[in-house]
């Protein structure tokens, strides 16, 4: 019976050979010159494979003259090398660390670096087996990981990935060391430098089979979030494969189609996340990537409307694209899309159009255009009462508030008062969330400055003036809701009823507190105001 047919995969068997001095034994055989070293080497690989052995190998010594053997010119004895020296760093940490301190990951980097452009089948499979062991030795360890992106592995594994891209074996190896490797920023930069968003492209078109493609989308993603990178990406032609893909995939009702349809579409949003990479891709509105992208939002697939809506966001980045946007029609698509999804309550498509939407209204020719655009308005209102959606509700409050605040337009403020907006303004200044107090009372500013005759009645019947004084009443408040509570007092006071309401509430008694806040801006506006209240009194 062959002796290496015996299988190590229990403890028992683990017991037994540690306690018979054989590991001892190996050691002393693995001799550079002898003829049966690769054998030794072979066994202790296979022994290996067993959790329970891989300490025992570093305690019984076997890692140093492993790591000696590396330098031998015999291919077979390498290759036996790098399979029990990968093995016994599988999961194991003590391992791990006697190949680093024999210094062993260097001369596999090395051996990589030179025989990275032969191509013979026995350099190949010995790549694949030094990728291998490199893999184990850093596997979801952040530190040796930085070391051998240190040692310059990653010019060398893109080399390798070019050159051997017919060997699927070689090429699996290189994908999964670029996705362990991929998730640490530093490798970035790095990344970056090389050409690896053409040879993953190059790659990625020449794959037929899912679970390839699955494994290339898992490294082009975290690459992705490099901005450098996402416009290497868009230049080698991945947005291409990507809207193939979705167009292939998108009437499938298969499982793994499903998945790679929503890869593909989020890679897609991903790579809109870049300003160089976003802009190429736009094309001042005419590009065939941005019409094909619009095509999502009213398509009958749920993911699709989701990476459509997110798109438009990532558009609307630019004050540009988002005056050529709303010229274009794009808010009736995104309505239409908020429409069909208010009955089913698919909430994470609605809150992508509102985000759209916000985004799109930043500049203030395009939340001029929004904001006089009665259907929309009259839409928000309406959401703003969707008490099931809290998401959908606040992204509607805050989308009224911010065609306001970005417009600062009459003829905003007296739309939304016709389509009684207001009330929800006044209600959300009483959010838990600071951020929307404030872009509540800073949009009620705005309504007092420019409008107040045609808002009045609407801020008294929503109780604005005790609203108010109960925010500066309230220490908890913090300093921007009680100065803005303030400048907003002001600007009321200029409307004969809610001036009179102002002063049946104590308001001197509260502001005057305040003139000795610790903050500096509501310290000196709570003078301002209490001149003011002192005067008009």
């Amino acid at each position: 019976m062959n002796p290496l047919s015996v299988s190590f995969s229990d403890m028992e068997t683990s017991e037994k050979i540690q306690g018979s001095g054989v590991l001892q034994l190996l050691a002393s055989l693995l001799i550079p010159q002898s003829s049966c070293t690769n054998k030794v080497a072979n066994i202790i690989a296979e022994v290996a494979k067993n959790e329970f052995m891989r300490i025992p190998c570093v305690d019984a010594g076997l890692i140093s003259p492993l790591v000696q053997l590396l330098n031998s010119k015999d291919q077979e004895v390498l290759l036996q090398t790098g399979r029990a020296l990968g093995n016994i760093c599988y999961d194991s940490h003590e391992g791990r660390s006697a190949v680093g301190q024999a210094g062993g990951a260097q001369i596999v980097i090395d051996h990589l670096r030179s025989l990275c452009s032969i191509t013979d089948p026995a350099s190949e499979k010995l790549l694949t087996v030094f990728c291998g062991m490199l893999m184990n030795y850093s596997n979801e360890n952040d530190s040796l990981q930085a070391q051998l992106i240190n040692m310059g592995v990653i010019p060398t594994l893109v080399k390798l990935l070019g050159i051997h891209c017919q060997n699927a074996a070689l090429t699996e190896m290189c994908l999964v060391a670029f996705g362990n490797l991929a998730e640490l920023e530093s490798s970035k930069e790095q990344f970056a430098s090389t050409n690896i968003a053409e040879e993953l492209v190059k790659l990625f078109k020449k794959q037929i089979e899912h679970e390839k493609r699955e494994m290339i989308f898992e490294v082009l993603a975290p690459l992705a979030e490099n901005d450098a990178i996402k416009l290497q990406l868009v230049e080698a032609g991945l947005v291409e494969c990507l809207l193939e893909i979705v167009q292939q995939k998108v009437d499938s009702d298969k499982e793994e189609d499903i998945a790679e349809l929503k890869t593909a579409s989020d890679l897609m949003v991903l790579l809109l996340l870049g300003d160089e990479s976003m802009q190429k891709l736009f094309e001042g509105g005419k590009g065939n990537v941005f019409q094909r992208v619009l095509s999502w939002i009213p398509s009958n697939n749920h993911q699709l409307q989701l990476a459509g809506a997110l798109a438009i966001a990532n558009f609307a980045r630019n004050d540009g694209n988002c005056i050529h946007m709303v010229e274009n029609g794009i808010v009736e698509k995104l309505m239409d899309l908020l429409d069909r999804h208010v009955e089913d309550g698919n909430v994470t498509v609605q809150h992508a159009a509102l985000s759209a939407l916000r985004n799109l209204a930043i500049p203030a020719e395009a939340a001029e255009q929004l904001g006089k655009n009665v259907k929309l308005v009259e839409r928000l209102v309406e959401w703003c009462e969707a008490k099931d959606h809290a998401g959908v509700m606040g992204e509607s409050n805050r989308l009224l508030s911010a065609l306001i605040r970005h417009s600062k337009s009459k003829d905003v403020i007296k739309t939304i008062v016709q389509s009684s907006g207001i009330k929800h303004l006044v209600t959300m200044a009483t959010s838990e969330h600071v951020i929307m107090q404030n872009e509540a009372l800073v949009a009620l500013a705005l309504i007092a400055a420019l409008e107040l005759g045609t808002a009045e009645k609407d801020l008294e019947s929503a109780k604005l003036v005790q609203i108010l004084h109960r925010l500066l009443a309230d220490d908890r408040s913090a300093p921007e809701i009680k100065y803005n509570s303030m400048v907003l007092i002001c600007a009321l006071m200029e409307s004969e009823s809610l001036h009179k309401e102002v002063q049946d509430l104590a308001f001197l008694d509260v502001v005057s507190k305040l003139r000795s806040h610790e903050n500096k801006s509501v310290a000196q506006q709570a003078s301002l105001t209490e001149q003011r209240l002192t005067v008009e009194s």
